[in-house]
């Protein structure tokens, strides 16, 4: 078959790059799902940052019009985050245009689904699987089939925990953190608080998604400091990953929980002045149940992530303060750039990074798919945005802003 005589030539040709990868993957325990193959017809409870599913779970470019630049599977977790469609439609443009064949799905946040979808690109004779994971814990079936097919995989953003992995590429997820940690230091000059206290509550993301923990602890890091000097206080006590966690970034489920916070810490008028929340999706929820339920009328410093253009609105308004934005279009030329490299046998090292033209950094110390297998990984640079600085986004030519001051991504 092609793909296990593809598999052949790349082990071959490949050696030296590869052996410095992630694994050749079939040591973790394989978990078998079953998932439906069709199309999501139904998302999670949306609110305004979400996007509408589309009607095919899966679109493939038809043979006849890709080169031969072969084939790709790109497995996305799902259409109900603004940046999961921005991702796929990133990468799958990329390829297109470079003479790449696409398979491009999405699976609902469904770990079994996205077993299937990724099962049925192998059974397509993909070349290579591009792949983000719902959780990264929940694909050893898929993974190790991959490995046994010969097919590389490259873990898009979020690490999958299986050394059939061969490469990762993300942005510095603990750097995510840390600038939103580092916000907050700065901007209640915590430094110099002297007795002044500021009360700080938490949201942070998806226990399934590898990336939440990093940014979390990003966060925590240089604010903990604080917290165990007493300039931070943590009103409800809630701090832990597990309790501030946020299943699948889920917007009403942010909501419900900084509701339920507010009530019952806040509605004598207790003081609230910052919330740290991982991501736009759940500072989304925040934002508005601090608007509806937050008895006190001073603003609220809230962070977030990923430049959705809600949580941008929410940012010209004054009513979320900053977001950590990750430019995905650049994430995903960096992902097509090392494919290329990978298929045609090309030694993957710091080395490819000028000829992607994009600022990042090749990591063999920080990620590992399973204990003391570290995996390559290739890290974008993230950066803040503030009302101060929307312009930088314009800039970028992914976003427009509008005569009224709002940004609108590019279609």
């Amino acid at each position: 078959m092609k793909r296990k005589l593809l598999g052949v030539l790349l082990s071959a040709a490949m050696a030296a790059s590869l052996l410095a990868g992630c694994g050749s993957g079939g040591d973790a325990a394989a978990t078998t799902t079953d998932g439906a193959a069709d199309a999501a017809t139904e998302a999670p409870a949306q609110t305004e940052d979400e996007a509408e599913p589309a009607e095919d779970a899966a679109v493939e470019t038809p043979a006849d019009t890709a080169s031969t630049g072969g084939k790709i599977g790109i497995s996305m977790p799902t259409q109900s985050l603004e940046r999961w469609n921005r991702d796929g439609a990133y990468l799958d443009e990329q390829f297109k245009a470079a003479g790449f064949e696409t398979i491009l799905t999405f699976s609902d946040n469904d770990s079994g689904r996205q077993v299937n979808d990724i099962q049925n690109m192998l059974a397509d004779e993909v070349d290579l699987l591009i792949v983000a994971a719902i959780d990264g814990e929940a694909l050893n079936t898929a993974m190790n089939e991959a490995a046994d097919a010969g097919v590389p995989v490259i873990s898009y953003d979020r690490l999958i925990l299986n050394d059939a992995v061969s490469y990762y590429v993300s942005f510095d997820n603990y750097t995510v953190g840390k600038l939103q940690g580092e916000f907050i230091e700065k901007e209640l000059d915590l430094a110099n608080a002297g007795d002044k206290v500021y009360n700080l509550e938490i949201t942070a993301g998806d226990p399934a998604d590898n990336n939440a923990g990093y940014f979390y602890n990003g966060a925590v890091d240089v604010l903990k400091p604080y917290i165990d000097a007493g300039t931070l206080n943590i009103v409800s006590g809630q701090m832990d990953f597990d309790t501030v966690a946020t299943a699948q970034w889920n917007t009403d489920t942010a909501l419900e929980r900084a509701q339920n916070v507010l009530s019952s810490y806040y509605a004598d008028g207790t003081q609230l002045d910052v919330w740290l929340c991982s991501n736009d999706s759940t500072a989304l929820g925040v934002a508005q149940a601090i608007t509806s339920d937050y008895a006190g009328s001073n603003s609220v410093l809230i962070t977030g992530q990923d430049g959705d253009e809600a949580n941008l609105k929410n940012i010209v308004d004054g009513v979320q303060t900053m977001t950590v934005y990750k430019n995905v279009s650049n994430e995903s030329i960096v992902t097509l750039g090392l494919a290329k490299a990978m298929l045609s046998g090309e030694t993957i090292d710091e080395s490819l990074i000028p000829s992607f033209g994009i600022e990042c950094a090749f990591d063999t110390e920080s990620y590992e798919t399973s204990a003391g297998n570290k995996c390559p990984s290739f890290l974008l640079v993230p950066n803040v945005i503030t009302k101060d600085n929307l312009q930088d986004l314009v800039d970028t030519g992914l976003y427009t802003m509008g005569d009224d001051g709002y940004l609108s991504a590019n279609q």
